[in-house]
């Protein structure tokens, strides 16, 4: 019964597949470009049912053997989903109770460790498909020859452009990764930068190039949570790239309210981060989240765009423009995941020098998944990535160039692509 299923998947992919059962047979197609071995039968039933999320599970744990092109296994994922996209948005009650269960996954001393279990996997691991400056963020192809190296100071370039940094202006990165935002508005804008993250290895590494590069009396690290930062002393921007994904619904207020606190009036603040596809809390079809939650992103949870823009104007923020770069984020995965495909004997044996032989080769199974499936969800749009731009006005009513402005922002957009390289 349970083959004769399988034959009915198999006969209506868009790719060729063949499939090892765990008895040993094998059936599909001849010339194949996915093999699938089954060594578990309990897995053969996440085939037949679309549970896409559960079956990744199972390869990660090597009770599921794939072989050929990611970008072709996961052809097959998205033709096996019982529903293409989104489930059903759930209900009044399940949403409100996923926003309690989400004030509990977000306390300080899990947020710390949710971060270190992706961030401080190893670092020399993500050296080996990112690009130099290690920037783990979105690209943005300002054209189409641009290599991810180039397409990634684009974009960092880009998000300095929008927030029109000033020289000496105080400058706050929040998430600030490996650094490479920090660095780029320092070095090329003259601003006095300050990054937070919760990852030890890269406030470590960030802390090495600061030193390194000279930048120490204009450039600084902290390890430390955004909700511990004193607004004291008001930043006049600030940037926030891929961090807001791992805030948790529940704390979008306290999010958002802290940026308004620690900007000063008038100035501008940049989200970047990963947005939800569908309306209303809306989850992928497949199981997809269950397979990021588990295996690469504990604790992240993403909204709608509608949402953000809703979070942000409700802590007292104006939201000034909003960019979709959702094929953007789709390209940069495809080059992760084809760097990483080119050097997979290295990644194992770093992944082996950090965590032993068995965790490695779960840890590289996961990523393989992971990149491939994530450019295919943006290409498709089951997920997005959003560029807002908001300000938190001063109420100055005359005082600027355009009346009424009561921020930095010239309410145009050519202040950020005049003179513009390519």
């Amino acid at each position: 019964m349970i083959e004769a299923k399988i034959g009915e998947r198999l006969s209506g992919l868009p790719v060729p597949v063949a499939v090892t059962l765990p008895s040993g047979r094998r059936i599909g197609a001849k010339a194949p470009r996915v093999r699938l071995d089954f060594r578990d039968s309990r897995a053969l039933m996440l085939m037949t049912t679309g549970r896409i999320g559960a079956l990744g599970s199972a390869i990660v744990e090597g009770r599921v053997g794939v072989e050929g092109r990611m970008g072709d296994a996961m052809e097959v994922a998205a033709a096996l989903l019982p529903r293409p996209g989104f489930e059903r948005p759930p209900g009044a009650v399940a949403r409100f109770l996923a926003r309690l269960r989400s004030g509990l996954r977000h306390s300080r001393s899990r947020d710390a460790h949710q971060i270190g279990f992706h961030y401080d996997l190893a670092d020399d691991f993500y050296a080996l498909w990112l690009d130099p400056r290690r920037v783990y963020s979105c690209a943005y192809f300002a054209a189409d020859n641009l290599t991810l190296d180039r397409a990634q100071e684009a974009k960092l370039d880009l998000i300095c452009r929008k927030l029109d940094l000033r020289e000496d202006e105080r400058f706050l990165d929040i998430g600030a990764g490996w650094g490479a935002l920090l660095l780029w508005a320092a070095e090329n804008y003259g601003v006095d930068a300050t990054g937070i993250t919760l990852s030890r290895n890269q406030h470590a590494h960030v802390t090495r190039l600061i030193a390194e590069r000279g930048l120490a009396g204009r450039v600084r690290v902290e390890l430390r949570d955004y909700r511990d930062l004193a607004p004291d002393r008001p930043f006049d921007k600030i940037a926030s790239v891929g961090m807001f994904e791992h805030v948790g619904h529940a704390n979008m207020p306290v999010y958002f309210g802290k940026l308004h606190s620690l900007i000063r009036p008038g100035g501008l603040i940049m989200n970047h981060g990963i947005t939800a596809g569908g309306l209303d809390d809306a989850p992928v079809s497949g199981e997809l989240g269950g397979f990021i939650e588990r295996h690469i992103f504990p604790g992240g949870e993403l909204i709608h765009v509608s949402q953000l823009l809703r979070e942000a104007a409700g802590a007292g923020l104006e939201p000034l423009d909003t960019e979709n770069l959702r094929p953007h984020y789709a390209r940069t995965l495809r080059h992760w995941s084809n760097r990483l495909e080119s050097r997979l004997p290295e990644a194992e044996a770093v992944l082996v020098g950090a965590h032993g032989a068995e965790r490695a080769g779960q840890v590289l199974r996961a990523f393989r998944l992971y990149l491939a499936g994530c450019a295919m969800a943006f290409e498709r749009g089951w997920v997005s990535l959003y560029q807002m731009l908001a300000a938190r006005p001063d109420g100055d009513m005359q005082g600027r160039a355009m009346r009424g402005a009561q921020s930095a922002y010239p309410f145009r957009r050519d202040y950020i692509y005049a003179d513009r390289a390519s």
